[in-house]
């Protein structure tokens, strides 16, 4: 068997060039941009969310808009939307900047494509609890009335998409954060079992042994 006789630092920046070589395969580079460029434009949509939410006009009604969304719901939708309005009739105030802050955090993560992984999750929840409550589910719906199904849906199934190509690993920090976080790669643009993603390719398996010695 070979023996390693690298120096130290040299075998440490190896071994990051390998765990980012099998993090991620090479991308078509117009892909790769307009992915990248996607993932900003949400971004800044976010971005004027967040500051409509810090206004205090948004912030001092919080409650009344979360309780108007139940006018002409079906019975089950309108005591979902009372449970929620329940709890936040508690401190208004608070939840609404909770969910300014949240968005303003999503605006930023998105932009840098930073902790890419954790903040699509964050954002699905965000976005489907918007629609199920301040939205009533895109509903009432009346026809002659309703016209669409609500902005926050369409929100969260982006948010899945960008999970699924894993958007952040396109000119974001996650490409340089990712391998650095080992096991919590995950939580950037990495794999959640990552290390059985291709353990039936013999290549992938005798890079395994080899790391072992």
């Amino acid at each position: 068997m070979r023996l390693n006789t690298a120096p130290p630092s040299v075998q440490s920046d190896v071994s990051l060039r390998d765990r980012v070589r099998q993090t991620w395969s090479p991308v078509n580079t117009v892909r790769a941009k307009s992915i990248a460029a996607l993932r900003v434009a949400f971004g800044l949509v976010w971005v004027v969310a967040a500051w409509l939410k810090w206004q205090p006009e948004f912030q001092n009604k919080f409650l009344d808009q979360v309780t108007a969304a139940q006018n002409g719901q079906p019975p089950l939708i309108h005591a979902w939307i009372g449970f929620w309005a329940g709890i936040v009739s508690v401190n208004p105030l608070l939840f609404a900047r909770i969910e300014a802050s949240t968005e303003a955090a999503l605006a930023v993560l998105l932009i840098l494509g930073l902790f890419s992984n954790l903040s699509y999750v964050v954002g699905i929840l965000l976005a489907l609890g918007i629609w199920s409550t301040a939205e009533g589910g895109g509903g009432p719906f009346k026809a002659g009335q309703s016209t669409d199904i609500g902005t926050a849906l369409p929100y969260a199934l982006l948010f899945g998409v960008f999970l699924v190509i894993s958007a952040g690993r396109y000119y974001g920090l996650d490409q340089w954060l990712t391998p650095r976080l080992g096991r919590l790669g995950f939580l950037a643009s990495g794999r959640l079992r990552s290390e059985q993603r291709d353990n039936s390719d013999p290549a992938y398996e005798q890079t395994r042994l080899l790391r072992k010695w």
